[in-house]
């Protein structure tokens, strides 16, 4: 036996025998019971005693040594070598079985130093001393035997000859060996009633990769492993630690694993002999492994498994260290996506503490798998890779286009988009600039020092000065942040909201990507879960970003009014507030994640029907920009542009097959359709269509195409879409007192439309009569119109005199027709004025004139809203002339062209100023129209 020089230094360290078959081997760790050891107890009391004076960062060292066995001698050499020993035999092989009873002449020559790694266990008789072996050394003699070993170690060095063919063969054998008794291991989990393994199928895979990365460097230690992994006996264990030589340690080595692969070679070939040809002992080679496997598999397919069996996870180790090499790719794979992330600093630094963590987790850890998942989840979420806008000098020009081919209208939103454009792109600009002068700063100020040797010439050259921090950090400050707005579209339903997002992504060459938000009642579905629960995973918008793979999408929050309100699983508008604040979403956390993430480059659009339910801190981080309904000359527009076009490619026509003249499509949208946008307009569309594909496959199948007639007419629509569905309120043909035309901004559908106010009066004593499913503010709008009227009857010349109460020997009705309909409002408070006036004095109001406005018990004409849905309404009544409050001229100059062309508006600021304007004959001569409200 060859051993290898040893060192001349000795150290003086506690030793701890090792009762067998217990034995430390270098790079490896042993768990010792500590019950009744009286002398590990005294070495643990002695190391506590003088840990205040040590550095706190030293390890804690001592050395394991095993007791002496019969058979084995000084170096490993074997006493008697009969093979295999009986078990009365290996019994009889041990000198002393309890450590503490133990002599110097009992402990075994080489002993392995060892770190204390701490003691594990919760019961007194359970603890266990957890120790790793460091290096062999040898026990030169024993200094103190009480109450605790203490011995002089001599270092040894290994010496391994690379260059050496007999040691390649060897560590090449040792390897094949090691990899072939794993294979066997995986084979024997899936047989039944075989033997138990001392291995698991999932430790066994993670040892393949333990295998694959050793080198010949490394025989040693791969050799000291695979003797600590297998079951062997005592004295294979101390020939082991004694075999100095790393040649001779590799052999001894590869004896335990062929003796051990014999064994489960022997059990295996028993069951499996129904299915296949016997092998003999010793035969066994990857291939035939890989054979008797496939049909092992395909045995169990036709079973089922239900067995309970378990499955093969892996599969065999390939040729080579084919196994080994995807385990190893699984981990390497994974942390080259982390790096191909470009994560941000934190999570960069979180992402490598996990990897470090998942290379020392046991894959049968729950953990485990966790480790994993979050981890993936990190590689895919986009920390900093972005689209490239499309910002060239055509860029105004072809968002513009887009804008205008994919919609009709919505001047509002088409106008804001085109700002976040312009601004997007000078930001750019202007950060291109500074990204200029710092590169110029940064550059090398002397760029001469290749003209060295040209002596005086090059030291007269003068050097630019470097830059200080400070102007770097100036420059800095001046790069423009690109904080994208928050966009909220409120409107009914229809109008076009989602899919103006959409074309907002295409003009912008950005991802697109819609998250619902209807009925999502949970926190943690906007903010995720925390990791700590079962199948935890991150929120809507963590999962947005990994679907897009971009940091700079386009998000749709479609239906934000529609979000959940607070309950016993959190308040998801709450979890929104983070998301949605322009200051705050750079940072924003979601609780799988746990990392700050930069929300800042979303351009986030929200819609929403109503503002109602939209809690007041969420809707003030949004811009709000109002889609009203659209008019009929829109509506018209938009059929003919992309609603008649889509159906009659839907419904398999070609543009030829088919046409709908204006007189006819105008009908459908007034007399069939009656809402803010177009959906309806475009089932009707459809059901035209739908029509006309039945006679033109008719004619087809008949060879009648030429008897085909294309057109629409009007008479065609009541066979096909039926008897009309809406009639429209059209103004009174002849005017009476007490009769005047109000407006409506929402009637049914959501569009606007007239409203008839009739007051009729009858002998009474002062007693007022509403009707026609009136809301609280109706009526109190007419007791605050009557109360103005008899407070100013002798003006109106409806009182004989000052204190004559005109209410006294008459009560009055008011009515509003459509009485299944809710009402409600104090926008009609003007025509209750005008109808009572009307009424009294017994004067007519024009059928064609309607008019709006809240009045004041001071005759003051105050604003209202819905005016453009009122007024187009009006026009689609017949009316001609409107009487609109003062504080409402802002919202008629929005108003479509062919409003402002078909109506004669005006504006009044008070009670008398409507007068002059209903009976410009009367209360103009009269001097009533420039009336004063008196000050005093």
């Amino acid at each position: 036996m060859g051993k290898s020089p040893s060192k001349t230094s000795t150290k003086v360290l506690p030793l701890i025998p090792l009762a067998p078959p217990l034995a430390l081997l270098p790079g490896t760790s042993l768990k010792i019971p500590i019950a009744n050891r009286s002398d590990v107890a005294a070495i643990l009391a002695k190391i506590y005693s003088v840990s205040p004076t040590a550095r706190p960062d030293a390890a804690i060292t001592v050395a394991c040594v095993p007791l002496k066995s019969k058979h084995v001698g000084d170096s490993g050499r074997l006493l008697i070598d009969d093979g295999k020993q009986d078990e009365r035999a290996e019994a009889e092989d041990l000198f002393e079985s309890d450590p503490v009873q133990a002599t110097r002449k009992d402990v075994f020559e080489y002993a392995c130093v060892a770190k204390v790694s701490g003691v594990q266990g919760r019961r007194a008789g359970e603890l266990s001393l957890v120790v790793e072996g460091l290096e062999r050394v040898q026990v030169v003699g024993v200094v103190q035997e009480r109450p605790y070993f203490e011995g002089e170690l001599r270092e040894v060095e290994e010496v391994v000859d690379v260059t050496s063919p007999e040691l390649e063969d060897q560590f090449n054998l040792l390897k094949q060996l090691s990899r072939e008794l794993l294979a066997l291991v995986r084979l024997s989990s899936i047989l039944p009633r075989t033997p138990a393994v001392a291995l698991s199928p999932l430790v066994a895979r993670r040892l393949e990769l333990y295998i694959a990365r050793k080198d010949i460097s490394e025989a040693g230690s791969l050799a000291d492993f695979m003797t600590n992994v297998v079951d062997c006996t005592h004295e294979e264990k101390l020939r082991v630690l004694a075999a100095l030589d790393v040649k001779e340690r590799v052999d001894r080595a590869i004896d335990i694993l062929q003796r051990q692969i014999s064994s489960i070679q022997g059990s295996t070939r028993v069951m499996v002999t129904t299915t296949t040809t016997p092998v003999p002992a010793g035969s066994f080679d990857i291939d035939q492994l890989r054979r008797l496997q496939q049909e092992v598999l395909k045995r169990r397919s036709k079973m089922g498994t239900a067995n309970g069996l378990p499955s093969l996870a892996g599969g065999f180790p390939g040729g080579g260290a084919q196994g080994g090499e995807e385990e190893a790719n699984e981990i390497d794979e994974l942390k080259k996506r982390l790096q191909d992330a470009k994560l941000s600093p934190d999570a960069d630094k979180v992402a490598q503490r996990e990897l470090s963590r998942l290379r020392k987790m046991n894959p049968a850890q729950a953990e485990f798998q966790v480790c994993r998942n979050y981890l993936e989840n990190l590689a895919e979420i986009p920390w900093t890779k972005t689209t490239a806008d499309q910002l060239d000098a055509r860029t105004m020009v072809r968002a513009k286009k887009q804008l205008d081919d994919d919609h009709y209208g919505l001047d509002k939103i088409k106008k804001r988009l085109l700002e976040y454009l312009a601004v997007l792109k000078l930001k750019e600009q202007a950060n291109k600039t500074i990204e200029e002068e710092i590169q110029a700063l940064t550059r090398p100020a002397n760029t001469s020092e290749k003209d060295e040797d040209k002596g005086k010439e090059a030291s007269t050259k003068t050097a630019t000065p470097e830059p200080t921090e400070e102007e770097l950090r100036l420059r800095e400050k001046k790069r423009m942040v690109d904080k994208s707005p928050i966009l909220l579209l409120v409107g009914p339903p229809g109008t076009g909201k989602t899919s103006l997002a959409k074309s907002v992504a295409t003009a912008l060459g950005r991802k697109f990507h819609r998250i619902s938000l209807g009925g999502v009642r949970d926190e943690a579905e906007i903010r995720g879960h925390r990791r700590t629960y079962v199948a935890a995973m991150p929120g809507l918008v963590v999962n947005g970003l990994k679907k897009v793979g971009v940091a700079n999408p386009v998000f749709l929050l479609d239906e934000i009014d529609k979000l959940g309100v607070s309950n016993y699983n959190g308040d998801p508008s709450a979890a929104m507030l983070e998301v949605l604040d322009p200051e705050q979403n750079h940072t924003f956390t979601d609780h799988y994640v746990n990392i700050p993430i930069d929300l800042s480059k979303v351009l986030f659009i929200a819609t929403a029907n109503s503002l109602d339910t939209i809690p007041p801190p969420l809707l003030d981080r949004m811009e709000t920009i109002q889609l009203s309904g659209y008019t009929t000359l829109e509506k018209r527009h938009i059929a003919s542009r992309h609603l008649i076009p889509k159906q009659i490619t839907t419904n398999g026509l070609q543009i030829s097959n088919l046409s709908i003249p204006s007189d006819v499509l105008d009908k459908i949208i007034t007399s069939y359709t009656r809402e803010a946008g177009v959906r309806n307009l475009e089932r009707e569309i459809g059901s035209v269509c739908r029509s006309k594909a039945v006679e033109y496959a008719t004619a087809k199948d008949a060879d009648t195409l030429p008897t085909y007639n294309p057109i629409v007419t009007l008479s065609d629509l009541d066979a096909v879409l039926g008897i009309e569905k809406f009639t429209e309120e059209l103004t009174e043909q002849h005017a009476r007192p007490g009769v005047v035309t109000g407006l409506v901004a929402y009637s049914t559908g959501g569009q606007g439309s007239i409203l008839f106010i009739e007051i009729a009066d009858m002998p009474g004593t002062g007693r007022v009569q509403l009707t026609g499913k009136l809301g609280d503010v109706l009526k109190e709008s007419v007791e605050v119109a009557l109360s103005w009227v008899k407070s100013h009857a002798f003006e109106l010349g409806l009182a004989a005199s000052i204190d004559e109460d005109i209410m006294k020997n008459r009560s009055i009705h008011v009515h509003c027709p459509s009485g299944a309909i809710p009402k409600d409002g104090p926008s009609a408070g003007l025509a209750h004025t005008i109808a009572l006036i009307s009424l009294f004095s017994g004067k007519i109001v024009p059928s064609t004139l309607a008019m709006t406005g809240e009045v004041s018990l001071r005759g003051r004409v105050l604003p209202v809203g819905g005016i453009k849905e009122k007024l187009i309404g009006a026009l689609r009544a017949g009316v001609e002339r409107v009487v609109l409050p003062e504080g409402n001229r802002k919202d008629a100059a929005d108003l479509p062209d062919e409003v402002k062309g078909g109506l004669k508006i005006e504006f009044v600021g008070g009670i008398w100023e409507g007068l002059g304007a209903v009976w410009p004959e009367r209360w103009e001569r009269e001097g009533w129209g420039k009336h004063v409200e008196s000050r005093l």
